[in-house]
């Protein structure tokens, strides 16, 4: 029987905390499908398929380490929904802290009561990359700051190109 698991979020960017997910996913499952979040509210740095393309970049070598079978989507609709909808069993996320516990043990009982079929895994974050949050890394992106120790290379390369630096010399400090 295949285990296959669902790793949904916005992925706005794609970071080393996300990645960490993926390696523990992949490790669980036989095939990981991660889902990217479209939805009209809100407005991503990166269209969805930037962020697929940058998802199957640096999440493909990890699977292949494994042997996981890896699969890049975007949905609308309900996790629990996608997850029958692509043949998923297992819901996957990661937990940086008591705040995403919180809220993370919310939505899986809400994800059990609509559909009890499914089990959700949480995986503690790595002490490495348990306070990146991919806002933090836009904010910080977006004011000409390095982010290379928060996300893969070549997403750090994507965001330097979409946030060029705002002083001609690339120098942002305060004179």
């Amino acid at each position: 029987m295949t285990r296959s698991a669902l790793y949904t979020g916005t992925f706005d960017p794609v970071t080393n905390g996300h990645l960490d997910v993926v390696r523990r996913a992949c490790r669980l499952a036989d095939r990981l499908v991660i889902a990217i979040g479209v939805h009209s509210s809100k407005s991503p740095i990166f269209s969805a398929e930037e962020r697929a393309g940058m998802l199957r970049a640096v999440s493909a070598p990890i699977a292949a380490e494994t042997g996981t079978a890896l699969e890049v989507v975007t949905f609308d609709d309900l996790t629990v929904d996608a997850a029958r909808r692509l043949g998923a069993t297992i819901i996957v996320r990661g937990l940086r802290d008591g705040t995403d516990l919180d809220y993370e043990m919310q939505m899986a009982a809400m994800n059990e009561t609509m559909a009890p079929e499914l089990e959700t895994v949480f995986f503690p974050s790595s002490p490495t990359v348990r306070p990146i949050t991919a806002t933090l890394v836009r904010q910080i992106a977006a004011m000409g700051g390095d982010v290379s120790g928060f996300v893969p290379a070549l997403v750090n390369e994507r965001l330097r190109a979409r946030f060029k630096p705002r002083h001609p010399s690339g120098d942002t400090s305060i004179a």
